[in-house]
């Protein structure tokens, strides 16, 4: 007979409970941080052949600096006591190449980073703390148990971790739920008097968000519309943009059904759209459309970066990635006459399916991420006024700690995130244990509390072993603050690169721009 107690007791530990947060947190200090880095790589400077390589990045352990300058390993305990950030140093590789010559490699600390509790950097990790509390303590502690060691730091042994410390209180990183990027979304919507099926797609890639969306509109006519396009263009106009320039080849790349291929003969015999024949055609087109009143070459060029840079990024920012999104795209409106055949439903926005969580993790890349980009501005500045008074290159000396520790910690201590989002890091509940874990088993949504969003605060069928159906506040976030369910665990996405390199083994034929 299965003890079902036993099963309860062996799961219910208080690592398991906020598994999810120190798990996400482990994740973005092992990969998160290096990726970040890696997308920058190189940054350059005004001289010719001078330019900064950026290599490996690492983060030690928490740490206080004494008032005589010295370093001391910092407790959780003692950075409650005395109001200090629970945080630890951020080391980064670069070497300066100057004028052609290469300077010498060094490991510089660019600023610090708040350390999330019971995480692997955390001094109370079963690794760490002995040696942490021989040198705060000076005691040797080796013959005892991890909780009696926890309990010699000044922590409560069943304190599960998962939040922060900043000027001695402690915070937490709130769940944020989102609608998943990268994935078509069907849905219709009320214009010009009448029901029109359009198809959305949040674009991701390394912090940017484009959201590109296509519409089918009066007379069948689809247009696209995305970032940095004054106005909506014709579906065939882009696809000719991307390379795509026969008639049949538009046709058959977005079906081979026969209703929806007389469709794209409107499309192709619309007025607009038959005017642009080639693919320097749709260039030339859009690059009016981009950089109106500018010279021919100039606007071509124009045309080609928001295309490569804008339009569907999460296939890439080359020119090689074109053809990949011109299939995209022709899913999109594949989808969209699909729908007004009736041959396929809308997405459900609220089905879980289609959601995300960002977990601490994540939005901690997304601060370090703008943080980083603040600091290379202000490195590049430096570097730039040492070479022109002919002072030495060095890294250590450009680099000013609190331009990046400032940019990590304010959003840590007041909640407002970039983006304009509030609430994301909040003082968590103490009131009782209880409280505490349900806190950190939160999960929010970013939808507008003042407005009725009746679906989205129903329960869902897909919430079913996933989100709490019971543990939501009354009143205006009704719906809207949700709760893990007793057994949900969340799961991480894999490296697409792991996925493609399976693919060709699994007998399929990968298509090559």
């Amino acid at each position: 007979m299965l003890n079902t107690r036993a099963l309860a007791r062996a799961y219910f530990t208080p690592e398991r409970l906020v598994k999810h947060q120190i798990d996400s947190f482990n994740r973005f200090i092992d990969e998160g941080l290096q990726k970040v880095i890696d997308e920058q790589k190189i940054i350059e400077l005004e001289a010719k052949d001078t330019y900064i390589e950026l290599g490996k990045i690492k983060v030690e352990t928490p740490i206080m600096k004494e008032a005589e300058g010295l370093k001391v390993p910092l407790l959780p305990s003692h950075a409650r006591l005395r109001n200090l950030n629970y945080a630890a140093p951020i080391l980064l590789e670069a070497t300066v190449h100057d004028g052609g010559k290469t300077l010498e490699t060094e490991w510089v600390e660019i600023g610090m980073l708040p350390v999330m509790l019971k995480s692997k950097i955390c001094n109370l990790s079963p690794e760490r703390i002995d040696s942490v509390l021989e040198t705060v303590l000076k005691k040797n502690v080796e013959s005892l148990s991890y909780e009696e060691k926890l309990f010699l730091a000044g922590e409560d042994p069943l304190d599960p971790g998962g939040y922060f410390i900043i000027n001695g209180t402690e915070r937490a990183i709130v769940t944020l739920e989102d609608l998943a990027p990268n994935k078509v979304l069907l849905e219709r919507e009320e214009k010009y008097g009448e029901m029109v099926e359009v198809a959305k797609c949040f674009s991701q890639r390394a912090g940017y968000r484009a959201l590109i969306v296509v519409e089918r509109s009066k007379n069948n006519i689809l247009e696209v519309t995305f970032p940095q396009l004054p106005k909506p263009v014709r579906f065939v106009i882009l696809m000719r943009a991307l390379g795509v320039e026969s008639d049949q080849e538009i046709v058959e790349m977005v079906s081979t059904n026969p209703n929806i291929m007389r469709y794209m003969l409107q499309n192709l015999e619309d007025s607009e759209a038959s005017t642009v024949e080639t693919r320097d055609d749709a260039i030339e087109y859009l690059g009016k459309r981009v950089a109106p009143g500018q010279s021919r070459e100039y606007r071509m060029q124009r045309a080609e970066q928001v295309l490569d840079q804008y339009f569907l990024p999460h296939l890439g920012i080359d020119k090689e990635a074109r053809k990949a999104k011109a299939f995209f795209l022709a899913r999109m409106a594949e989808q969209i006459f699909e729908l007004h055949l009736g041959l396929r439903r809308e997405d459900d926005k609220d089905h879980y399916g289609n959601k995300r969580l960002r977990l601490a993790g994540d939005l901690m890349e997304e601060v370090f991420r703008v943080a980083f980009l603040r600091l290379i501005k202000d490195v590049k500045y430096q570097l730039d006024r040492a070479k022109q008074r002919g002072r030495s290159m060095k890294m250590s000396t450009a680099v000013r700690s609190d331009v990046l520790t400032d940019r990590i910690m304010h959003p840590m201590a007041t909640g407002n995130w970039v983006g304009g989002r509030t609430g994301i890091s909040q003082l968590i509940d103490r009131h009782n244990y209880i409280s505490l874990i349900s806190h950190l088993r939160r999960v929010v949504s970013p939808l507008s509390r003042s407005q009725p969003h009746f679906e989205a605060r129903d329960l869902h069928a897909t919430h079913w072993g996933r989100i709490c159906p019971s543990e939501t506040p009354e009143g205006p976030n009704c719906g809207l603050v949700k709760n893990f369910a007793q057994y949900a665990e969340v799961s991480v996405g894999v490296d697409e690169k792991e996925v493609l390199s399976l693919l060709p083994k699994l007998g399929v034929e990968m298509l090559r721009g």
